[in-house]
């Protein structure tokens, strides 16, 4: 009966302790059928952008997405991700990606490395889903205050 009693307890703790990630793999299907295709950034928008540089995702300089193209494919959550903008680096990567049922927009940039081998990615907001349009949020640290950045997105 001890026995029993210590595994009950033990599967007890075991479950109790299972870390609830934002990167969960349970999915919202969809959100990311609704955002399946081809799409271009049309604008990055965030407070004292004038004269605060942001680098998005730590590949280049905000800016330099507005006109980047991006293409999400919802049944096996790959797509492609692809700087266009003259005097930038001209960067383009498979990429990884779903929505998990916290509606929280993960994207993993492969740059050459298996999906499974990129432990590296990033979590955002998404948010104003439409059949044309929506939106990534991402919140930076700006002077020590949390600055929210707005990828606007509209179907190419």
């Amino acid at each position: 009966m001890k026995k029993i009693v210590l595994l009950f307890v033990a599967l007890v703790l075991i479950i109790a302790c299972k870390s609830q990630s934002v990167t969960g793999t349970k999915l919202d299907m969809k959100k990311e059928v609704a955002i399946k295709g081809d799409w271009v950034i049309a604008s990055v928008n965030y407070p004292g952008s004038q004269f605060i540089k942001v680098t998005s995702f730590n590949i280049e300089d905000s800016k330099c997405f507005v006109g980047s193209e991006w293409s999400f494919v919802s049944n096996n959550n790959k797509g492609e991700m692809r700087l266009t903008k003259e005097k930038c680096s001209g960067y383009n990567t498979p990429i990884t990606w779903y929505i998990n049922k916290e509606e929280k927009f993960v994207v993993k940039f492969l740059e050459g490395v298996k999906a499974k081998k990129m432990d590296a990615g990033y979590v955002l907001n998404i948010d104003n889903i439409t059949e044309n349009s929506f939106q990534l949020v991402d919140y930076v640290n700006v002077e020590g205050k949390s600055t929210k950045v707005v990828y606007q997105f509209n179907r190419r």
